[in-house]
């Protein structure tokens, strides 16, 4: 069984928020297991991106890729990833199939993140460096990404209409 890997403390937040991404995607494939209508899972990815992803991808291109630099091939990548999945966010044609990108390259790119990119930069930063990222972390407040009404990924879609 492979040993969870040691998080540097200031990384920690970052992390915690790679959580709720991941539970996007969960809940995008319970809703759409449990035939929710496409217009609601929509509003809850539409609401999650505002409020979650962007302040995330905009501290992350901001602060943490800029510790390995713009050339590092990883940073290269991961940037790359926040373009493809900022257009899957917004696009207004094929919502379904849109959904469904978000939900495989969201996962893909946490975990790449999570495994590849915050192991490198643990590795090549300093550990001002990365202390220095505690404070500027605590400075990006946003909604509780459970603030929202419409639970669709409880719900079966006898339930919904009950």
């Amino acid at each position: 069984m492979k040993q969870p890997l040691k998080r540097h403390e200031a990384l920690k937040p970052l992390s915690k928020d790679h959580h709720h991404g991941l539970l996007l995607c969960w809940k995008i494939r319970a809703g759409r297991k449990n035939e929710i209508e496409t217009e609601r899972i929509r509003a809850y990815t539409d609401f999650f991106f505002e409020s979650q992803l962007k302040p995330h991808f905009k501290f992350e291109e901001e602060e943490i890729f800029a510790l390995l630099g713009d050339d590092h091939p990883l940073v290269k990548r991961a940037k790359h990833e926040h373009v493809r999945l900022e257009h899957l966010f917004s696009t207004n044609t094929c919502v379904d199939k849109a959904l469904s990108d978000i939900e495989i390259e969201l996962d893909a790119h946490i975990r790449f993140e999570e495994r590849v990119l915050f192991t490198e930069l643990q590795t090549e930063a300093s550990e001002a460096q990365l202390d220095n990222l505690k404070n500027k972390e605590e400075e990006v407040s946003t909604p509780d990404p459970d603030d929202w009404p419409d639970k669709f990924w409880l719900k079966s879609k006898a339930s919904a209409s009950a």
